[in-house]
């Protein structure tokens, strides 16, 4: 497998970007609807946010492509009106940065759940990063900053660990990944095999 991304790669990466652009987009009512109830609910679909990288390093399992999802989807959210303005690029960024960081640290040869819990975890260290830069929750009282660490990665663990590669499992059962991933060994191997067969 080349680990450069072809055009194809970068295409594909983009679409699935917009889409979770336009889910992202969606989800800002949900999270503020959340937001009143108190005891950080908001915080467990927080990690939504972090969803497209994941899916996109799982369906093309390239370098660099979960930081490019996570940047255009953030760019889509930003250009559909998101509340959080310019800032959401940048949380994007930093968010796609830290995913990608996981996936360079196994080298791009792992694509299974816990790689992609990791990388949903560190994508959740990245925007408590920025939150901590941008004085969001300096202020909190350790047990309000506890509850809220506790939930955002919570969900951030099932929606953009769990969610991300139950979604590319779905969609690999359709044939639909075949489209963007040579053929490994394996699937020759066992093409030998019906052959013979």
């Amino acid at each position: 497998m080349t680990k450069g991304l072809k055009l194809t790669d970068i295409l594909v990466t983009i679409v699935i970007a917009i889409a979770f652009g336009i889910v992202y987009i969606l989800w800002g009512p949900l999270y503020y609807a959340l937001s009143p109830l108190g005891l950080h609910l908001d915080q467990l679909v927080y990690g939504m946010w972090f969803i497209a990288g994941p899916v996109a390093y799982l369906i093309i399992r390239k370098p660099g492509v979960a930081f490019l999802a996570e940047v255009a989807a953030a760019s889509g959210e930003f250009l559909l009106g998101s509340p959080w303005g310019l800032s959401v690029l940048l949380y994007g960024a930093v968010q796609g940065l830290f995913a990608e960081l996981v996936f360079m640290l196994v080298r791009y040869k792992k694509f299974n759940l816990q790689i992609a819990v990791l990388a949903a975890t560190s994508s959740c260290a990245g925007s408590l990063l920025m939150d901590a830069a941008y004085g969001e929750i300096g202020a909190l009282a350790a047990w309000n900053l506890t509850l809220l660490l506790a939930a955002r990665f919570i969900g951030s663990i099932f929606f953009a660990g769990i969610m991300a590669f139950s979604l590319v499992k779905v969609l690999e059962a359709t044939g639909v990944t075949n489209l963007v991933r040579p053929s490994s060994r394996a699937d020759y191997a066992a093409l030998d095999e019906d052959m013979k067969g």
